[in-house]
């Protein structure tokens, strides 16, 4: 914020959001807020993309990780792991969209023994699964473990 950045925080949990609102709020910091019950779902996103003195927009993944072109934005954090990658994937592209002329930097919090490692170590094995299934289709059944099938079929 003092750089002058702007930044999309998702967190998939409300209460999250909540209690960082409220820190936001303590310190006098502006900020966009969209969840599953905002009403002024556009009128946010115009807040954000044309306001300098918004830093942050504050974002419910399953609400806003799709659909949306977030480009003032050039850093996204993500406060907590989703289970499936491709659900951060896709809120972090919506700062990677036409028109961003900024690099974009991605951050996840994860806590060291915590259940958000665990949740990051099964996103890379999806991951490495997927990548495996790309780029050797030909014999990606030949490849397969013991384990990626339970993996695949649990």
């Amino acid at each position: 914020m003092a750089e002058g950045h702007k930044a999309l925080i998702f967190s998939q949990f409300m209460e999250v959001l909540k209690l960082l609102r409220i820190k936001l709020d303590e310190h006098h910091i502006r900020y966009a807020y969209l969840d599953g019950s905002t009403n002024n779902r556009q009128e946010q996103v115009d807040t954000f993309q044309t306001e300098p003195g918004i830093p942050f927009f504050l974002i419910s993944l399953k609400a806003g990780g799709v659909g949306l072109n977030l480009t003032a934005a050039d850093y996204v954090i993500h406060l907590d792991p989703w289970w499936n990658p491709a659900v951060e994937m896709q809120a972090s592209d919506r700062a990677h969209r036409i028109g961003q002329d900024k690099p974009v930097f991605v951050y996840k919090y994860i806590m060291r023994d915590s259940v958000e490692e665990k949740i990051l170590l099964l996103q890379e094995r999806k991951r490495a699964l997927v990548n495996q299934l790309i780029a050797t289709e030909t014999s990606f059944f030949k490849a397969l473990t013991r384990e990626d099938v339970q993996t695949l079929f649990s």
